[in-house]
């Protein structure tokens, strides 16, 4: 079980990518007061903890529904989660996600309300996007039981914490991390994101080829 936290961990860890969404973060909250940056973080990290619970109770009823195998879902969450993986390592995930946060800027301007930037893009997609929801279901799906399905909720809960505390400290982040250290850091969590998602694949394959 102790495998499935760390698998679990690492994979969401990485897929939303707390330390590189601080800059984001900086981009679209520019000429805020503190005050203002503060309850941006919060609702937020609130919202896409919202949106990530909906994924996370009714992940497998949607697989259901759908007529969506677990298997074909890992193998088709692995590959999504592969091509996250590639973006990081050559460095163009960072390059998407400045351009959605500028997008969001000229859009709604300096004078963006609270609401409509903790949403967009913060909320989504920075946080709750595509693959951080195909994760979650594809976690969930493969969780060995009810403890470990427990689990991952508070796996859930630990990161969007880490979220709301890189937005809260974003600017000492940035300062103390700088270009070269983000850069280094978002390609070796590129590598181990493509690790996992390898293996969703294959074991994904493995049980369809078994069924």
């Amino acid at each position: 079980m102790l495998d499935y936290f760390i698998n679990a961990f690492a994979t969401l860890f990485v897929t939303i990518d707390p330390v590189g969404l601080a800059p984001m973060f900086l981009a679209v909250t520019a000429g805020m007061s503190r005050a203002d940056r503060r309850k941006v973080a919060v609702r937020a990290t609130l919202t896409a903890a919202g949106i990530l619970l909906i994924f996370y109770a009714s992940g497998q009823t949607v697989l259901n529904v759908l007529g969506i195998s677990v298997s074909a879902f890992r193998v088709a969450g692995g590959i999504l989660l592969f091509l996250i993986a590639i973006e990081m390592i050559f460095g163009k995930r960072q390059e998407r996600k400045a351009e959605t946060a500028e997008k969001a800027v000229e859009s709604q301007g300096h004078h963006g309300t609270v609401n409509e930037i903790a949403i967009f893009p913060l909320a989504i997609p920075l946080i709750s996007g595509p693959a951080t929801i195909s994760a979650i279901i594809l976690l969930s799906s493969q969780a060995p039981d009810t403890v470990a399905y427990a689990g991952l909720g508070g796996v859930i809960a630990i990161i969007l914490l880490s979220c709301m505390g890189a937005f809260l400290l974003a600017d000492k982040l940035e300062r103390l991390l700088g270009e070269t250290a983000q850069l280094v850091i978002t390609r070796l969590l590129g590598v181990l994101l493509a690790a996992l998602s390898v293996q969703f694949v294959a074991d994904g394959v493995l049980t369809l080829v078994r069924g």
